[in-house]
């Protein structure tokens, strides 16, 4: 049987279908559609570094970078390039195949994004891919991220579009979609997903998979995080996702989006290892690795070897990308 088509036209009846089916049904049908794609027994290994820390302008509900709040997040300027290629080369000797920057900006300036530009084909030179996530960005800058060598630009939309308006207030849905068209105009993979676990409804959490799945083009990498209450922030207090929850959202997005990397992001510190079992069984094959999210916790890097072990699990190379959404990387190595 050949693997089903690739769809951009998930009516959001369709997706609501797929969380309500009985839980051993969705997780059975999301692995076959993880088994059709993707070796289910690899794991595409990341590591996140903050590179620029807090001050941010925005009111995002969930954020502990955001300056109205506090949280004890200090604001700090933009890492140098030596200081950064220092935790991406520790990064790599620790198994990490990707290494992502993030800034809190709600946009960067040019000069900002020069200064990101340098630093990026620093990192590219150690042989790692490259992600950044730095805000808003028009066409011309994420021009200048590519030519400098950046292979993926994460903006996440973060919610269903009829939640998104409970959440944030200083930047609008549209904003998100239109740096995701100027990302892919300007020939970068896009790594795009969301926060589950602020409150919304099952629903919502089925239109922000729709909406994903919906995109002119899936995003190559899909994090799906679950709120990591911070006080302080507005979200503070929400009642926790049931996990089994979380392992459907993994599942439905993997039934989606089946050749884009699921990713467990954030969240994963709050998890216990039999939930991520479940979720790698549902198709979630990426994280992050290592000891810190931007401002949050992680499961540390021991802790994530043990647990793959004890799963038979093995991190995915970049060598091992060879035909996949990967291989315009290889060819120009």
């Amino acid at each position: 049987m050949s693997p089903a088509p690739i769809r951009h036209d998930w009516t959001r009846a369709e997706v609501a279908a797929l969380f309500a089916l009985p839980f051993n049904d969705l997780l059975h049908r999301a692995h076959t559609v993880h088994r059709e794609h993707h070796d289910p027994n690899a794991v595409q290994v990341s590591t996140l570094l903050s590179i620029k820390t807090g001050g941010c302008p925005e009111d995002c509900a969930y954020c502990p970078q955001a300056q109205r709040y506090q949280t004890g997040v200090k604001a700090e300027k933009l890492m140098s390039v030596e200081a950064v290629l220092e935790r991406a080369q520790a990064a790599k000797d620790a198994g990490a195949s990707r290494f992502c920057m993030g800034a809190a900006w709600r946009s960067p300036k040019d000069r900002d994004v020069a200064k990101v530009a340098e630093i990026v084909s620093a990192v590219k030179a150690l042989g790692l891919e490259t992600c950044a996530t730095l805000g808003m960005l028009s066409g011309e800058q994420a021009g200048t991220l590519k030519q400098a060598g950046l292979d993926y630009y994460n903006h996440n939309l973060d919610s269903a579009p009829e939640f998104y308006g409970q959440i944030i207030h200083t930047r609008e849905y549209q904003d998100r979609l239109d740096t995701l068209e100027h990302v892919r105009c300007a020939g970068l993979k896009t790594c795009c997903g969301g926060i589950v676990g602020m409150g919304e409804s099952r629903e919502q959490r089925a239109g922000l998979l729709q909406t994903l799945a919906n995109l002119p083009e899936h995003p190559q990498s899909v994090p799906i995080n679950q709120l990591v209450q911070v006080e302080g922030t507005p979200l503070h207090g929400t009642a926790a996702l049931d996990p089994f929850e979380f392992v459907r959202t993994v599942a439905v997005a993997r039934i989606l989006m089946p050749a884009s990397m699921v990713r467990l992001s954030a969240g994963r510190q709050q998890m216990d290892e039999a939930v991520q079992a479940l979720c790698f069984h549902a198709g979630a094959n990426s994280i992050f690795y290592g000891e810190k999210l931007l401002t949050t916790g992680n499961p540390d890097v021991a802790a994530d070897r043990a647990l793959f072990a004890r799963l038979d699990l093995h991190p995915l190379d970049v060598v091992e990308h060879s035909g996949t959404v990967h291989a315009d990387i290889l060819e120009s190595a």
